[in-house]
């Protein structure tokens, strides 16, 4: 008597499950990236433009300041 057993499918589904984990996990640290940013424009909103003019950044200039490593010009 012969007996095989093969797990093909079964590897495809655990794939397919640990990539709906890998993207879930993606979605929460873009999701903390943004709000933490969103938390920085908020403060540096709040400052006066004398204060922002001594950390030699204009009130237009805050996203291009608080995304700066995201940008490269």
């Amino acid at each position: 008597m012969a007996n095989a057993t093969t797990h093909i499918a079964d590897a495809g589904i655990r794939a397919g499950i640990a990539h709906f984990f890998q993207a879930i996990g993606a979605g929460m640290t873009a999701y903390m990236e943004r709000r933490s940013r969103a938390d920085q424009i908020a403060k540096l909103n709040a400052l006066s433009d004398a204060q922002l003019a001594k950390l030699g950044i204009s009130r237009d200039g805050i996203p291009a300041y608080v995304f700066r490593d995201m940008f490269y010009v």
